[in-house]
């Protein structure tokens, strides 16, 4: 209607901007002349006079007509209007849907039910149409601000762009079913680049007879083309243990689907014949240039490899990784040859560095303090000045007698243990920041120094690696079989100068108590070279006694343990959960300690011990025999770890973090 008003507005003001004016001069001009005629009273004035009278009256039916038709013009205009917006709102091809405030469906158009083949029928709710739309529909002005005011959503087999008119309750939708196949045709025929690595194939192969060698390589060569033909792969093997292989991204998220079990089907028959053989997988989508695909892809091999071995790491660019396999213990792949290496490595950037700063996890264990005297140790066998970064405040009992002994009995080492603070002032752009027993940086001690541009980091731990990691570090040791990380510095230090102090009694059994922490008392993840390892320290005066004494747990710290038990409740037949009060704060030993405990229940294959812990974030500790992967389902909640020793903090009430951890158990349970 205001666009009718709209025209007659503009018609009549043509009308009288064209007409006024003349009209308005002649009028005053016959007038003129009608007065002029009847002055001089001639007969040639009269009938001039009359001439205008015949004139006006003229010009007045004119007028009169000429308003006529504009009245039947805008009339018909009007209708002509009224009658396209009628059926442009019932025929147009466009589906509209109005609803009412309860979203139930009030009227939809012919072409919304020939579209969708969905005759409205009483109560029908927008949700019986498509929960996505109901969703859509319900969303707030603050999410359409960020997500935009129209959205694609499929209804049946077709696709929909829709918008919605929320104060008018109106739906449109526009089908986009052959633009959105188009889109997902292209989406799924990108290039997608791959690498395979046989973990532990050098090692194996070494005592293997060349027909067992053979036999093996047909095998996996076989396995690996039927799996990669039935994907629609293209492989080569480019060694002995490395394939590359280039897919189609629509292939690779269907291979995603069935979770790639080529791994099981390979680790299952090498553990027939007794060769521990697996495979490790990185690949990489998402971008047109092949040489940035294969530099990622490379990247997520790394990752994989970093994080054990046994699995694949699928990861599109500017996409967070995802992560499959990882079902068995990692395999021993670290030699003496390659601990030599590292630690001339290290000695080398120690000498290229003006100084050494060395930093583990917050809330630091036995485990931290051991591998950074060790390191402390290795720096001045190599004249290299060496600051440990350990926050004093959040020390359990065990790692606080351990200070408070340094304190008294090595004022040396003591006066080389620095704040946060201190080491922020005092890093410098020749600095080698050392990371121990982690690899992220948003759990270190002292974040910040990461913050400050240095690029001189080394990586020295034995969990499994993630996603978050140090960009380009100058030296990388990360072995997931090793019991701790005391043990793959125990191990350096033996290569180390021997014309230089070695290590002391106070360091030696600071190490060794780190081995025996995180060993379980060497009952869990213990190796040769774990052994080895112990034995070198109580050589050079580690102090079992004296492990013992600072390890001994407080009657507080005994009584909320087994507070914690008392709430256990299982998932399945094989999970134990137990909960800390929404109220209460947990020291995160006691609670990984309360873990370990239900782990000696009979029937119990994983437990999960969830807390608010001291600094008001909700903490998960999770353990295995060896069964269940908690890596896996810490990863899923923000967190990660190892096969059989995991963690997570999170920000949320306790019984919200049940719930999400009983909902994660419950995805894990049905994909198997």
């Amino acid at each position: 209607m205001k666009n009718i008003k709209a025209n007659l507005r503009y018609f009549l003001s043509r009308v009288d901007h064209s007409t006024q004016l003349t009209a308005a001069s002649l009028i005053v001009m016959l007038v003129s002349i009608f007065i002029v005629g009847i002055i001089h009273g001639e007969v040639s004035g009269y009938i001039q006079a009359l001439l205008v009278v015949i004139a006006i009256i003229l010009f007045v039916y004119l007028f009169l007509l000429l308003g006529e038709k504009a009245g039947k013009y805008t009339t018909d205009l009007q209708y002509r209007i009224d009658r396209g917006t009628d059926n442009s709102f019932v025929e147009y091809p466009l589906g509209i849907l109005l609803y009412d405030e309860d979203k139930q469906v009030q009227w939809v158009n012919p072409y919304f039910v020939e579209k969708t083949g969905l005759e409205p029928i009483y109560s029908m709710n927008i949700a019986d149409i498509s929960p996505d739309l109901l969703s859509f529909v319900t969303t707030d002005e603050e999410e359409e601000s960020e997500h935009g005011s129209s959205q694609t959503i499929k209804i049946g087999h077709k696709y929909y762009l829709v918008q919605v008119q929320r104060e008018l309750r109106v739906i449109y939708l526009f089908e986009i079913t052959h633009y959105s196949e188009m889109e997902n045709r292209y989406e799924n025929n990108r290039s997608v680049i791959g690498q395979i690595y046989l973990d532990n194939y050098a090692e194996i192969t070494q005592s293997m007879s060349d027909r067992d060698i053979s036999n093996l390589d047909n095998y996996i060569t076989n396995e690996l083309t039927n799996w990669a033909t039935r994907g629609k792969m293209f492989l080569k093997r480019i060694d002995d243990d490395h394939f590359f292989v280039v897919a189609y991204s629509g292939k690779l998220f269907e291979t995603e689907d069935k979770g790639f079990e080529v791994l099981d089907t390979i680790r299952e028959y090498t553990s027939q014949i007794n060769v521990p053989l697996t495979l490790s997988m990185g690949f990489s989508y998402g971008v047109d240039d092949l040489a940035v695909l294969s530099e990622e892809a490379q990247k997520n091999l790394n990752l994989a490899l970093g994080r054990g071995g046994d699995q694949v790491v699928v990861k599109g660019i500017g996409e967070k990784a995802r992560f499959y396999g990882g079902n068995t213990d990692p395999m021993e792949k670290r030699t003496r040859v390659r601990a030599r290496m590292i630690s001339e490595a290290l000695q080398e950037l120690l000498k290229d560095s003006d100084q050494v700063i060395v930093m583990g996890h917050n809330h630091p264990d036995m485990d931290v303090i051991g591998s950074s005297l060790g390191i402390r140790r290795i720096a001045e066998m190599n004249n290299t000045p060496c600051k440990i970064v350990i926050d004093q405040k959040s020390l359990h009992t065990d790692v606080a007698r351990l200070i408070e002994l340094i304190e008294k009995k090595d004022p040396e080492v003591n006066n080389d243990i620095i704040t946060s603070d201190e080491s922020n002032n005092m890093i410098t752009s020749n600095t080698l920041v050392v990371m121990v027993d982690h690899s992220k940086q948003s759990i270190s001690i002292n974040p910040k120094l990461f913050e400050q541009g240095n690029e001189r980091v080394v990586v020295i731990d034995h969990h499994r690696r993630g996603e978050e990691f140090p960009e380009n570090p100058m030296l990388i040791y990360i072995e997931p079989y090793a019991s701790s990380t005391s043990e793959l510095i125990t191990e350096m230090l033996e290569y180390q100068p021997k014309n230089k102090k070695s290590i002391d009694k106070i360091e030696a059994t600071a190490m060794l108590a780190g081995i025996t922490v995180d060993t379980k008392s060497f009952s869990l993840r213990t190796g040769t070279r774990t052994f080895d390892a112990a034995s070198y320290l109580r050589s050079v005066g580690a102090d079992e006694a004296l492990i013992q004494e600072l390890l001994k747990e407080n009657i507080e710290s005994f009584i909320q343990r087994n507070h914690l038990i008392e709430t256990i409740t299982m998932v399945g037949d094989d999970m134990a959960i137990c909960t800390g009060e929404e109220d209460k704060p947990y020291d995160p030993v006691i609670v990984a300690q309360a873990a370990d405990t239900l782990l000696s229940l009979n029937g119990v294959e994983a437990s999960f011990v969830i807390s608010k812990r001291p600094d008001g974030r909700v903490g998960i500790s999770a353990r295995s025999l060896g069964n269940v992967n908690v890596q896996v389902i810490m990863e899923e909640m923000g967190g990660g770890g190892h096969l059989s020793d995991a963690a997570t903090q999170m920000d949320s009430s306790v019984e919200d973090a049940k719930d999400q951890l009983v909902e994660v158990l419950g995805k894990i349970k049905n994909k198997k």
